[in-house]
Formats: structure tokens, C-alpha cells, sequence
């Protein structure tokens, strides 16, 4: 079994130059510290993490909190676990997910304070959040992965929700598009102040308004089945509907079926928009889905990043960067039907 010594002598620097790059105790050169872990790697050499952590004091391992109890983990949330866990190996971190849903904030404590991790990476804000409340009392290192009512103090990433309806509403409407539904996530998410459902639900009413056409939302649970009920509820109050907006891609399967049981092609008799959703998912589908893409990559590498750099002392001021989610227009989206009266 390799040691430690043999990983110095692989290569070819000092046993303690191997231990610095191992327990993050020292700062050593990019170079040097890839060139460590290359020889780790090649040697097969796998450093006892407990006992690492018992002499440097710090585990080495960041949590990512994603609680996916109720939509479970789909391919968007997927990229955002998947960058975030590469950016931490190429910094010498381990992530852990918690996907579990906390209902109390004292088991939220309870992991922290047993030392078993440095710091959270923390997602699925609320506007009013238990868990940064806690964070911030206990002192305990932390970044979000999208934003409370207060945010002053944390660093912070996530999607320009406001720039990202702008952008979609003004591609139907240029479109000719003029009754457009927005079909936002469950209502349960939106009474309890998710972030993202609610500056979606606030930004698509103060856009259409802006652009004097006619808007309609509902709300709507994960899932195919709801995503069927939905499209046929929303047209039975307006029957001049002629694109909808999906927040949630599992709904999706279910508003294609509701429109082709309607003997309606898509684009030419309706048009159908996703977004915060992935390149993956709306490719899956026929047809494809024009998609506001979310910069999950992105955001999962900058989250990431901010922690270790501030757990490394490297990051002494805090930031906030906002992006917005990139437009790409596949084949469920086109020009308004100009006889929608023969459609209904």
C-alpha cells in the first residue's frame, strides 16, 4: 500500500510539502498541488480522512444542501450537484449532499457543530429561511446558491430570474404572441416564499403588463398529470391562449399531451416555453423545447468556489453575482396562429 512518502518521492517534493497540499495547512503553488494529487492518483493513494481531520482540525469535506424530498432530483438540479462536486475535488474538498428536507433547524445544528464538515453550500432558498437564520447565529461558514430577503453579509450566486421572464416574454411577443400563461411551480412553494417562484411570479405579471398583452398564471405540482390539468384549466379561461411558460420541466410531458390530445401541432397552433431548465431535458422531448436554459455549471462552480476560497481565507469581501439563463430556441416555439378562432 502506497504511503505518503512515496507520493512526496513520485512527485518530487518534500514530505510535508505532500501533507500542506493534503491538509490545506499551508498555501503551496497550483502546480505543485496538481502535481500531488496527479502522483496520489497514479499511485492509487487514499489519505485517512478522519485522521487528517483530527490533526488539522478541518475535515476537508463541504455540504451542499439540496432538499429534493418532494420534486425529487431532476437533470437541472443534477448539473448544479455535478459541478459543484468537480470544483471541490479540484480544490482537495469532498462534498456530501443532504437531500433531505429540514423541518428543524436544530438538526441543521447538530451536523454542523459534530464537525464532520467546514462549511454548506445551502440551495432551494426561501425568502424567509430557517437555515440562514442558524447559519449566520452559529457563525458557521456558509454560501447560497440563490438569495433570501437579506442577503447582506453572504456571499451569494444565482439566476437573474426578472432578466431571464424578460428575455422570454419579449421573444413570444415579438412572435405576435398576446395571451401568454405563465405555469409557475406548486402553490405550496409560492406561499412559503420560494425564491425562485416567487420573483418568476412577480416579474412575468409586471412584464406582461409592460408589454400589454394578456397574461394568466397557475400553479403546479412536479408532476406529468398536473401539467395535463393545467394546460386544459388555463384554456378554458382563456381560449385565446397561444404559448405558455412552464417553470417546471416535469410538467412538461403533460402539457404535450393535453395540447396533441387537442389535435394541435406544436409550434403552428401553440407554442411552449421552459424555463430554469436544462439543455438535456428539453432535448428529450418531441418536439424539442425552446428553453431559458439555467447556468447551473456556472453557478455550481462560483458557489463552490466562494466557500473554499472563504474557508482558505482567500476571500475577505463578500459578493453577489446574478446570471441570467441563456434563451435557446429549438422547435417548440413559433409565430402566433393567426386563426386560433378555428383552434378552439
Amino acid at each position: 500500500m502506497p504511503t505518503m512518502q512515496d507520493v512526496a518521492k513520485h512527485a518530487g517534493v518534500a514530505l510535508s510539502t505532500v501533507s500542506y497540499a493534503i491538509n490545506g495547512t499551508r498555501p503551496i503553488s497550483e502546480e505543485t498541488r496538481q502535481r500531488i494529487f496527479a502522483a496520489m492518483e497514479e499511485l492509487g493513494y487514499r489519505p485517512n480522512v478522519l485522521a487528517r481531520g483530527l490533526a488539522s482540525k478541518r475535515s476537508r469535506i463541504v455540504a451542499l444542501l439540496l432538499p429534493a424530498a418532494k420534486r425529487g432530483l431532476g437533470l437541472t438540479e443534477l448539473e448544479f450537484v455535478m459541478s459543484a462536486t468537480e470544483v471541490a475535488r479540484e480544490h482537495g474538498y469532498h462534498l456530501v449532499l443532504w437531500s433531505t428536507e429540514i423541518r428543524d433547524p436544530r438538526e441543521l445544528q447538530q451536523l454542523m457543530q459534530q464537525g464532520l464538515v467546514d462549511g454548506v453550500i445551502v440551495m432551494e432558498i426561501h425568502e424567509q429561511d430557517e437555515r440562514i437564520d442558524l447559519l449566520r447565529k452559529i457563525d458557521f461558514p456558509f454560501t447560497m446558491i440563490g438569495r433570501s430577503a437579506d442577503n447582506q453579509g453572504i456571499n451569494h450566486v444565482d439566476i437573474d430570474f426578472g432578466q431571464t421572464m424578460q428575455v422570454v416574454i419579449d421573444h413570444l411577443a415579438s412572435l405576435g404572441h398576446t395571451h401568454i400563461a405563465f405555469l409557475n411551480h406548486a402553490q405550496e412553494e409560492y406561499d412559503a416564499g420560494y425564491g425562485p417562484a416567487v420573483r418568476t411570479q412577480h416579474r412575468f405579471l409586471e412584464s406582461i403588463e409592460a408589454r400589454g398583452v394578456h397574461g394568466i398564471t397557475r400553479f403546479c405540482e412536479a408532476q406529468a398529470e398536473d401539467g395535463y390539468k393545467a394546460v386544459n384549466d388555463l384554456l378554458a379561461i382563456d381560449p385565446n391562449l397561444t404559448a405558455i411558460i412552464v417553470m417546471n420541466d416535469r410538467a412538461i410531458p403533460g402539457i404535450l399531451r393535453a395540447l396533441a390530445d387537442r389535435g394541435w401541432q406544436i409550434p403552428d397552433d401553440f407554442s411552449v416555453v421552459a424555463v430554469v431548465s436544462s439543455a438535456r431535458a428539453a432535448e428529450m422531448t418531441n418536439p424539442t423545447i425552446t428553453t431559458a436554459e439555467a447556468p447551473a455549471k456556472e453557478l455550481g462552480r462560483l458557489g463552490t468556489e466562494m466557500l473554499i476560497k472563504y474557508l482558505e481565507g482567500k476571500k475577505k469581501e463578500f459578493s453577489e453575482v446574478l446570471i441570467p439563463c441563456e434563451l435557446v430556441i429549438r422547435e417548440s416555439s413559433g409565430p402566433c396562429p393567426k386563426e386560433r378562432g378555428q383552434l378552439v
